[in-house]
């Protein structure tokens, strides 16, 4: 089960090409400026079960991938590694991206998180930084946040960014 606030079809914003975007309930980091404030409540929101999540992304044959936003889906790590394995299991030439206030170091330290992790591609990590803001940026709003490729990134045991351009 998962709380989210919104699932949103085709949107270009949070990854490459046309993506399923899963919007969270639920953020502890409240980083001032936040684009989504709306969705730091743990409480608001509704349930949504791994299956009815799946005949969205199931459904949409122009979607490249999926990605999981928010609030921030490494407060629910169970439920958003429940979903990344439907994904695979299902819809294996979709990838998944995830946006987190963590950043990457944190989230191999905690065993739950890390789960998560070992099942997404590509990891926006890092809380938004008012100061740091940068609108000529893609896929993440702030220059100290990182577009790291997290299949590479595990094997080779550094941090492996990739870079996006605004003439994608």
């Amino acid at each position: 089960m998962l709380k989210v606030l919104n699932i949103i079809e085709d949107t270009m914003v949070d990854g490459p090409g046309f993506r399923t975007s899963v919007y969270c309930a639920g953020c502890r980091h409240q980083c001032p400026g936040c684009h989504n404030p709306q969705s730091w409540d743990f409480e608001g929101g509704y349930t949504v079960t791994t299956d009815e999540v799946m005949r969205i992304i199931a459904a949409d044959p122009f979607s490249r991938g999926v990605t999981f936003t928010g609030g921030d889906p490494m407060y629910q790590p169970e439920g958003f590694a429940e979903l990344a394995r439907a994904i695979r299991q299902h819809t294996p030439q979709k990838d998944i991206w995830c946006y987190t206030g963590f950043v990457y170091e944190q989230l191999l330290t905690n065993p739950r998180q890390h789960a998560l992790l070992e099942l997404i591609d590509v990891l926006v990590d890092g809380p938004f930084i008012r100061a740091e803001r940068d609108e000529t940026l893609v896929f993440r709003g702030s220059r100290n946040q990182r577009i790291i490729d997290v299949q590479a990134s595990i094997h080779q045991q550094t941090v492996v960014t990739l870079s996006y351009s605004a003439s994608l």
